[in-house]
């Protein structure tokens, strides 16, 4: 899990569904998912998974799905009268 500091870096949570061809059977597609925290939009640890996969593996990339979404927002406070609530 990312630490609250990496996420507030601008690391977000990032899935790609990778869909490649089996070696033995080039016409059948397998899927794999892959998830890791990255950051958007050029997504480096996600390409550097990529550049190992072609290098080291042998069920040549189809194509590749990406998602990504941060956990950690901006979010809008509200300002209450603390007064107004226990009384």
């Amino acid at each position: 899990m990312a630490t609250l500091e990496t996420q507030l870096d601008g690391y977000r949570l990032t899935t790609a569904e990778i869909i490649y061809r089996l070696p033995d059977w080039p016409k059948l597609l397998q899927t794999y998912l892959w998830q890791e925290y990255d950051l958007a939009p050029r997504f480096p640890r996600l390409q550097d998974f990529l550049a190992f996969w072609e290098q080291n593996l042998d069920g040549p990339l189809h194509s590749v799905r990406v998602a990504s979404a941060r956990l950690v927002t901006p979010s809008r406070y509200r300002h209450f009268d603390i007064d107004k609530i226990i009384h």
